[in-house]
């Protein structure tokens, strides 16, 4: 189990650390509700969280195919909805530093959507998902 202790430091502003490691991570309101900006928003973080547990998982299961997905990149979007105010969609763009075989990615698929993030947002939110291979020579 994960421990983790969040302060409000004021000014709409919070500090998160994560109790084993001692890692601080900070957040600021958006500007568009009342906020500095100056950082990640909460709302930014489940967003963040999402795309970075679909690129850990799939490399935990690309690792069982002696694949490395080193590399990999996730663009992410957030469109946020007014009332109530909540995340509306999120746009997930995953590009490939190379293309595989179609089981492959089929595996990278199947992992990316059952990750626990994504399995555990609502789904009132919009998730599009979607996957860009590149083949380098």
């Amino acid at each position: 189990m994960n421990s983790f202790e969040i302060k409000y430091k004021g000014n709409l502003r919070t500090s998160a650390r994560h109790i084993e490691s001692g890692t601080i991570i900070y957040t600021d309101a958006p500007k568009d509700n009342h906020g500095l900006g100056e950082t990640f928003s909460p709302t930014d973080l489940v967003c963040v969280s999402l795309a970075s547990c679909m690129l850990t998982i799939m490399g935990i299961s690309m690792q069982k195919h002696q694949i490395d997905i080193k590399g990999t990149t996730a663009k992410v979007k957030k469109t946020m909805k007014s009332n109530p105010r909540m995340i509306g969609q999120i746009d997930i763009t995953i590009y490939f530093p190379e293309d595989y075989s179609e089981k492959n990615k089929k595996i990278l698929k199947k992992s990316a959507l059952s990750c626990p993030v994504h399995r555990s947002l609502s789904s009132e939110i919009e998730k599009n998902i979607q996957f860009i291979y590149t083949h380098q020579s």
